[in-house]
């Protein structure tokens, strides 16, 4: 399976949704590339929009090998790599990587603190995983604050990554798992980079999925 693009999957993953609609569910975007496509789902499911805001930390001198992923309060997922950096640049990375989370919800201009997701329905969406530390960075930081339930609704990510995420979540949508994984974009006929600018206008106002 394809996608046009990102708001393309977001459409196919609202209508996997529906039965959530009038149910008020917090729809969590994973910034950046997935903020507007969990505005669209939000929308569609007339519910609440928020980031759900986590860092791949990354390994020594190879910034885009993820060793673990951090949430918004701290909480650490150490991924199968997290062993080849030692504690003092570990704790570094922490340290650069919260820096990053709380500027970005300063410049979001959604809530000042994550919406509370206690009793309710929480969707964290993104538009794909590869090794999965984030989402279940993600996964974790939003189980904390006991949701009613907890979904994730993904376009695509490898069949191997699903199972960590399906043990963690309540339930788990992804649009397409194939065995022939690369990356994320290979799925994307437009998988044009999601601008801060573009996460601000769909965290202020709605977005159609027309």
């Amino acid at each position: 399976m394809r996608f046009r693009d990102r708001a393309d999957a977001a459409v196919q993953l609202a209508a996997r949704l529906a039965t959530y609609k009038g149910q008020n569910p917090l729809v969590l975007g994973v910034p950046r590339g997935a903020v507007p496509m969990a505005r669209i789902i939000a929308d569609a499911l007339e519910g609440e929009l928020d980031v759900v805001l986590v860092r791949k930390l990354r390994a020594p001198e190879q910034p885009e090998l993820a060793i673990g992923a951090v949430d918004e309060a701290g909480t650490v997922v150490a991924g199968r790599y997290f062993y080849l950096a030692d504690e003092q640049y570990v704790v570094r990375e922490i340290e650069t990587q919260m820096a990053v989370i709380r500027a970005r919800r300063r410049m979001y201009g959604g809530p000042e603190k994550a919406v509370n997701p206690a009793g309710r329905i929480a969707v964290i969406v993104d538009d794909g995983v590869a090794t999965g530390s984030s989402m279940l960075a993600a996964i974790r930081s939003v189980r904390a604050r006991k949701p009613r339930k907890l979904i994730v609704a993904i376009g695509v990510a490898p069949s191997r990554s699903l199972a960590p995420l399906q043990d963690e979540a309540d339930e788990v949508i992804c649009l397409t798992a194939p065995a022939d994984f690369h990356a994320v974009g290979q799925f994307f006929d437009d998988f044009s980079e999601v601008t801060d600018d573009m996460v601000i206008a769909a965290m202020s106002r709605g977005v159609h999925a027309a």
